[in-house]
């Protein structure tokens, strides 16, 4: 899409033009928005019938051939930015739902209000230092001497490549999420302990839930944003015992991030070693009812932006790497290169850990967000409520079609009369030039659209918040 519109967009007007003059364009443009102006979608070819079972008569029939193209196009769903805008932003603002409704309740996704009273904080674990690199500290200038600028590229290459721990950054990217996984491990026993409880007795008093997410350093090293918050036995739904306090919380979280450690064998000609989390430690109480901690609202937001993202503030590759030789057709920066070189280099002496199979992503190969059973809903609840809504509204639709014909309504029939024979196949993906721009203007509309709505959302909620608690 960026080279059809941004390098040659006299070749998207041209096909625009020939979309035009074929005289279904409407019809497109409808399809193009209910897919959210996607720019990568699925296209599908095939048929659906509505029979009457007793008789079977034809009530309805719907055919791709009566589609622009002979297809109809289905949105890809890919949630990063990066392959589809469109499709990222309704996998984000999902997520902002998922998150929110975790830290303020919302009982139309199963979650009370009274999760507010819960100690939850916003936690964020970083990686160790691999080597000393071009930065821009809040007070004075970088380690070589300048004071860089926020967009300078130089910042996060290391300050002598040569030196620099390329094994050791890679390998502690792929193990991220096992050090994420034994950190929910020791954050229970953690939680435990001080407390006064064994292991059994806490799982019988307290639940430890979260929600995460994985962000990329300018470095190239994945740290992790979570919120985590202390329940009931049973989650949301029962309150946490006296005892479970934000500050006992934060005090489990950094003893929890201590004592976690993934060792790794010798191979070759690396050592032995312990992957652990870096010093760097942040946790952040979040608060309710305009509280002058950071917002519920903040912290769903900041989670729900970085779930779209991959790796490309590292400017790597957005696709998997086949072959080494590949790196040769891609003007990558020279950090990256090293970082990517380096899962190569060590595939063979770590076989297991498919360095190479993920290398266009640093070597990490976990989930970018995450969250524990029975923090809040789940994305596929929430695509769930969406795809209900559609197929009422396809539904309705159809009732208004059978009544105009002198039919009966749907749902004057019981299931048994009625027969659906239907035959999809994939027919192909992606968009002509004059259809990416067609796709970019309507998402362009609908973001701009989705932002306005957010901000009176947002608006209301602080106003009822702040009425509250006054």
């Amino acid at each position: 899409m960026k080279n059809q519109l941004t390098e040659r967009p006299d070749l998207a007007l041209l096909d625009l033009a020939r979309l035009a003059a074929r005289g279904d364009l409407p019809r497109l443009e409808d399809q193009i928005r209910r897919t959210g102006g996607c720019a990568n979608p699925i296209h599908l070819k095939g048929f659906r019938t509505l029979l009457h079972a007793p008789t079977k008569a034809v009530w309805h029939r719907y055919s791709t051939d009566q589609e622009p193209g002979h297809r109809l196009k289905v949105a890809c769903g890919n949630r990063r930015a990066s392959r589809c805008p469109a499709c990222a932003r309704t996998y984000s603002a999902d997520t902002y739902h998922l998150i929110r409704a975790g830290l303020a309740g919302d009982d139309t996704k199963g979650v009370p209000e009274t999760v507010r009273s819960h100690p939850r904080v916003f936690a964020t674990l970083t990686a160790p230092s691999f080597g000393p690199v071009h930065n821009r500290p809040d007070h004075g200038h970088c380690r070589c001497g300048t004071a860089h600028l926020a967009s300078s590229p130089l910042l996060g290459s290391p300050l002598d490549p040569d030196t620099y721990d390329y094994a050791h950054a890679v390998l502690w990217n792929n193990h991220a999420p096992d050090l994420w996984r034994r950190f929910t491990i020791y954050l229970r026993r953690e939680v435990a302990r001080r407390a006064g409880l064994t292991l059994r007795e806490f799982r019988e008093t307290a639940k430890v839930s979260f929600g995460k997410v994985a962000e990329y350093q300018r470095r190239g090293a994945v740290h992790f944003h979570a919120v985590i918050r202390l329940d009931g036995p049973d989650g949301a739904d029962t309150a946490p015992p006296s005892w479970a306090t934000v500050p006992l919380l934060d005090d489990a979280i950094r003893a929890a991030a201590r004592r976690v450690g993934v060792p790794l064998a010798a191979a070759g000609d690396l050592p032995a070693r312990v992957l652990r989390w870096g010093k760097q430690l942040d946790v952040r109480p979040i608060g309710a009812f305009g509280s002058g901690e950071i917002s519920e609202q903040a912290v769903a937001s900041y989670v729900a932006k970085y779930a779209t993202k991959s790796a490309e503030t590292t400017e790597t590759m957005d696709r998997r790497v086949l072959e080494r030789h590949e790196l040769d057709r891609h003007d990558l920066p020279d950090h990256t290169r090293r970082l990517i070189e380096a899962c190569w280099d060590l595939d063979s002496l770590y076989p297991q850990r498919l360095l190479a199979h993920w290398s266009h992503m640093l070597g990490f190969r976990g989930h970018f967000s995450s969250k524990s059973p029975g923090y809040s809903t789940t994305l596929g609840a929430l695509r769930q409520v969406r795809a209900d809504f559609r197929a009422e509204q396809a539904r309705a639709d159809l009732r208004a079609r059978l009544l105009a014909a002198g039919l009966p309504d749907l749902d004057d029939l019981a299931d048994a009369e009625t027969l659906v024979v239907a035959h999809w196949s994939f027919a192909g993906a992606g968009n002509s030039p004059g259809e990416s721009m067609l796709a970019a203007s309507i998402a362009a509309e609908l973001h701009e659209r989705r932002t306005t709505d957010r901000q009176e959302l947002h608006a209301q909620l602080a106003w009822e918040e702040n009425d509250t608690w006054l």
